[in-house]
């Protein structure tokens, strides 16, 4: 099998597929308080297993490599309730920009990020685009449930929760396939109060209050419903649709 990961070649091996036009994908992740039943590695968990599945399926067909996981974003509206790790939004373009001057620095032209926490997305598409404005290369960027938003309405993920949510239905599912054992469920609140607001505007759209950015403390919605073969059946559904845009981007990128 080709090996897909960044971290596995030498030097000489990465410079060769650069000039190749291999692209590279950067997956963005965080590390930050996930309720009071979900691990704190909660999007790095996700993330990494969306990140590396897709690239495996989509390396059949296009050539490109998987940048390591960044495993802290952009997390300032979770830090007030602890176990959270979290650059500034302004550091935090600073970090993605130096990730995407590298990867040109080292002769790649093709520069995808894949987005797997919700405080990461702005800050990313603005790199992205900032990166094209100044060298001639292509970008890409897109947050997984967006790309995957089709496919899990198709599979009614909504039926958890809120999707993503927020350490509710939907990521607890997703982690009790990929982790059972790191998914306290003696913790899982069986109700929870609701913010309609979260999420209620048009794709695009940001509406936001004080201490209440991803829901009543620090989460949008009771778990009760989650399981691991629910976690399956949305996973495999994100995977297939990120595999299917990582193709049809790449290709679109000749």
């Amino acid at each position: 099998m080709k090996r897909v990961s960044f971290s596995d070649y030498t030097r000489e091996e990465i410079t060769t597929m650069a000039r190749q036009g291999y692209a590279v994908v950067i997956p963005l992740a965080a590390t930050e308080q996930h309720g009071p039943h979900l691990p704190v590695f909660t999007d790095s968990i996700i993330g990494d297993y969306i990140a590396v599945k897709a690239a495996e399926q989509a390396l059949n067909a296009v050539p490109l490599l998987l940048a390591p996981l960044l495993p802290i974003g952009c997390s300032q509206h979770h830090l007030a309730f602890g176990g959270t790790l979290s650059f500034t939004s302004t550091t935090y373009m600073h970090v993605l920009r130096d990730i995407g001057e590298s990867l040109v620095k080292d002769g790649f032209s093709k520069i995808i990020f894949l987005n797997g926490h919700g405080g990461n997305e702005p800050i990313m598409h603005q790199t992205a685009n900032d990166l094209a404005v100044q060298y001639p290369i292509w970008t890409a960027s897109a947050s997984y449930w967006s790309v995957a938003r089709e496919a899990l309405q198709a599979v009614n993920a909504s039926e958890v929760g809120m999707v993503p949510g927020h350490a509710g239905g939907f990521e607890t599912s997703a982690v009790m396939a990929i982790r059972p054992d790191l998914v306290r469920t003696d913790c899982i609140a069986s109700e929870h109060i609701g913010r309609p607001w979260i999420n209620s505007g048009p794709p695009g759209a940001f509406i936001g209050r004080h201490q209440e950015l991803t829901g009543v403390d620090g989460y949008t919605d009771a778990a009760v419903h989650a399981t691991e073969e629910k976690g399956r059946i949305y996973l495999d559904a994100i995977i297939d649709s990120v595999s299917l845009w990582l193709i049809r981007t790449i290709k679109s990128m000749e």
